[in-house]
């Protein structure tokens, strides 16, 4: 009987090892070497400390602006999804349209057009379209986000709608049900959890894009996280320490939203995954 050489006892030793501890190990190494790299760049901590706080405020316009895009852009989705699923030429042509331009042109494009672009056609207008189209640049950066984001999801919608079986539309039908009560009550229900995990994966990435709207400008009270460390990392001559700061901020954001889509996902797939298969089993039989 052969022993085993160093590298099969090294093997053998690492498949006793739980995967979570593997994992905890290698997260600690890289935390590990960032820290080192860290200290040698001698960053400004003190100032990072300092100032960690007053940039972090700018949270609550990079979450407000999300939020309220990424509602436009859900309403927007689900009429974009089915104009393309329609037979009618005009929703069609229309919401073709818009989905080929807003996702054919880049999103900071698109925000300079509202901010810029719209005033200037509701000047030549009456007076009441002009104070309609001179918009700020926290609102600008929301349809913008909310616009360019609806015709992304527009896709994703269409394929949660068409995800439902063709029978269960047609037997909607057959009991009377209309188009709208049809969609309603039995294709978008059960489409929301196809469609709920791209939309969430979109709204994280919506978050990170709202640091685009501080090329807009803005007032003091409407600064996210990105404008506010720009200013302030400017001001003190502390621009990478505050870049540092502001990613730390967004990745912390994004780190806690994706925790809680987790769980929305996990809940909604409930009764659809195979663990649950033995649970519809037995209570079948039960």
């Amino acid at each position: 009987m052969t022993t085993p050489s160093w590298m099969e006892a090294l093997a053998l030793k690492s498949a006793s090892i739980p995967f979570r501890r593997k994992l905890v190990i290698v997260w600690a190494v890289i935390f590990g070497v960032m820290g080192v790299v860290f200290a040698l760049a001698r960053f400004d901590t003190d100032w990072m400390r300092r100032n960690f706080l007053f940039i972090a405020t700018g949270l609550r316009t990079t979450v407000f602006i999300a939020v309220a895009a990424i509602i436009l852009a859900i309403v927007l989705a689900l009429l974009g999804a089915l104009g393309r699923l329609s037979k009618n030429p005009i929703a069609f042509g229309l919401t073709g349209f818009y989905t080929s331009f807003f996702r054919g042109t880049p999103l900071i494009v698109q925000m300079f057009l509202i901010y810029f672009a719209l005033p200037q056609m509701g000047r030549a207008g009456p007076d009441w379209l002009g104070d309609l189209l001179i918009l700020d640049a926290v609102p600008a950066g929301i349809l913008a986000l909310g616009l360019n984001y609806g015709a992304y999801m527009t896709e994703i919608f269409r394929a949660g709608i068409q995800s439902v079986s063709g029978g269960q539309t047609e037997a909607a039908g057959a009991i009377g049900m209309n188009y709208a009560q049809t969609m309603r009550r039995v294709v978008l229900p059960q489409a929301i959890r196809v469609i709920i995990p791209p939309t969430g994966n979109e709204f994280i990435a919506m978050m990170k894009d709202t640091a685009l709207v501080s090329f807009l400008g803005a007032t003091a009270s409407q600064l996210e996280v990105f404008r506010k460390a720009q200013l302030l990392g400017r001001a003190d001559n502390r621009n990478l320490e505050a870049f540092i700061v502001s990613a730390l901020l967004y990745w912390g954001l994004t780190t806690v939203f994706t925790y809680f889509q987790g769980k929305l996902e996990r809940r909604m797939g409930t009764g659809y995954t195979r663990e649950g298969q033995p649970v519809r089993k037995a209570a079948a039989h039960g």
